[in-house]
């Protein structure tokens, strides 16, 4: 009993000082109190059945009272239909809805109030005329609300950037990882491996503090070393996950490689739906990289058409070629496509790693679909001979035909690239990535803390002090990814892509 109080008393102790050191919150909350209440149009600009004027401040009941002429606040959060005014002036400028948010019952923490008034550009001007007029308001910055409900303790930095990827989502997947995310479910995960942390961080103290004096046995050491390796094999895991949360963020790279001729320019029409690239029976047509963004089943694709690769004395087709492997070695799934004629009297697997060695473009980690194209143009005969060497070909191989002219095959050419798509994004059925780390920031601090716990194992048996030092080390660098340490050095890059009235 007389050790689980010390432990407790020295957990409580390293908390008060990183609460009193490491919550930038409670610093910069103090600074926002003083500040301007803010206004601005959170629903889409332009013309619209309701727009949505949100006010957050200590001002904004006011502007109720002052803007509706009611005697006292409406209910909290149920609507109430009222005429809007311009207090100066007294004109009668809207019939609306008005919402009414206290403190801290609200996305920002502070007191907010929405005004869902008819969507028409000169209705929105005339009330924004009436709110700038009104003493203590300001117009909203991009993403000053989002700023105030993080500096207010109702987000992390986790669930900030989560709300922002939310905002610029453009595929299924993109929207179901940003709402994960937004949902807390990274921070739930990083505040478990805090509480770990400190829990181990407390029984090192109690350990050098007390001791000899209360005869603490040196068992305490050998069990936080078996947590200390339980977490950072948790932590490796998720640093081994190939990177699939930042891929489906940003986008698959994507490169379609081979010789000239050979169709890549024809599947990147195919692909886009449109006539992306020129299409010519001319060999060297393409001479640059030519990119277009598509969604493969939800998922974000970034396609690069490349210039086709072969020895050359032309400069700028030359300069194409050597774009051309550049895009290739950078991507994270290479097409590589392939004349079906050219490989009627070839092995498959022999021609694909002859020509692979000519091009020198593809990494062999790389995953890599082959597609042999043109089938349209062989004689059944042929078609035999091809179905006979699929069958032979290396199992590791990914092999699909099709014929971009008549499209046959295009449909489970799609079903093959979807796959290899979801698996770069989300791992296999077994994966056991989730969440995933979906920016460079999150890991960049994730993999600091796992150095630290490493350490941390190195020394821990020689020297407790030190070992206790790498884990509060490690607990910052946890800190600074939700936010709780030093978030003012990435605030204005996390908040400037976030748009006016969020």
């Amino acid at each position: 009993m007389l050790f689980r109080r010390i432990v407790v008393n020295c957990g409580l102790r390293i908390v008060s000082i990183l609460r009193c050191r490491s919550n930038p919150q409670q610093h910069f909350a103090s600074s926002y109190s003083n500040k301007s209440t803010i206004y601005a149009l959170s629903s889409a600009p332009g013309k619209s059945g309701v727009a949505v004027i949100r006010v957050s401040g200590d001002e904004s009941a006011n502007v109720i009272m002052k803007m509706t002429r009611f005697q006292t606040l409406p209910k909290p959060r149920h609507a109430t239909v009222t005429n809007i005014f311009n207090h100066h002036s007294g004109e009668h400028l809207d019939k609306a809805m008005v919402i009414w948010f206290p403190r801290p019952h609200s996305f920002t923490g502070e007191d907010v109030c929405e005004l869902h008034v008819h969507g028409g550009n000169a209705v929105v001007s005339s009330i924004f005329r009436a709110l700038s007029e009104l003493p203590g308001l300001n117009h909203a910055e991009a993403g000053e609300y989002t700023k105030r409900a993080f500096l207010n303790g109702k987000l992390d930095l986790t669930e900030v950037e989560g709300l922002g990827d939310l905002i610029h989502a453009e595929t299924e997947e993109q929207r179901k990882q940003a709402l994960k995310q937004m949902d807390g479910l990274l921070k739930s995960v990083v505040e478990t491996w805090g509480k770990d942390l400190l829990n181990c961080l407390a029984h090192l103290e109690a350990y050098i503090d007390f001791g000899e004096d209360q005869h603490i046995d040196d068992d305490v050491i050998d069990d936080v070393t078996t947590k200390i390796n339980s977490l950072a094999a948790q932590i490796q895991e998720h640093l081994n996950d190939k990177r699939r949360g930042e891929l489906l963020r940003s986008g698959v790279r994507l490169a379609i490689v081979g010789k000239p001729n050979v169709g890549k320019s024809s599947l990147l029409n195919l692909l886009t739906t449109k006539q992306t690239a020129i299409v010519s029976p001319i060999a060297g047509t393409t001479r640059d990289v030519l990119q277009s963004t598509i969604d493969v089943n939800g998922f974000p694709v970034i396609i690069s058409d490349t210039a086709g690769i072969r020895d050359t004395t032309d400069v700028i087709e030359s300069e194409g070629v050597r774009r051309a492997k550049e895009a290739a070695l950078i991507a994270d799934l290479v097409i590589f496509v392939i004349d079906a004629m050219e490989i009627i009297q070839s092995n498959l697997t022999t021609y694909v790693k002859s020509i692979n060695k000519q091009l020198d473009c593809i990494n062999e980690n790389q995953r890599t679909l082959i597609v042999i194209n043109k089938i349209d143009l062989m004689k059944s005969s042929q078609m035999e001979i091809l179905k006979s060497s699929l069958k032979n070909c290396d199992s590791d191989m990914m092999v699909t035909t099709l014929s971009c002219t008549t499209q046959t095959g295009f449909k489970q050419f799609l079903n093959d690239l979807s796959n290899q798509v979801k698996i770069l994004c989300l791992g296999d059925d077994s994966s056991p990535f989730s969440p995933s780390l979906t920016q460079e920031r999150h890991r960049a601090h994730v993999a600091n803390c796992f150095t630290e716990l490493c350490h941390c194992q190195s020394v821990l048996k020689d020297d407790v002090v030190i070992a206790a030092e790498h884990l509060r080390l490690a607990m910052n660098n946890l800190g600074k990814l939700t936010g709780k340490i030093g978030a003012e050095d990435i605030l204005d890059v996390i908040f400037r892509d976030f748009c006016i009235g969020k």
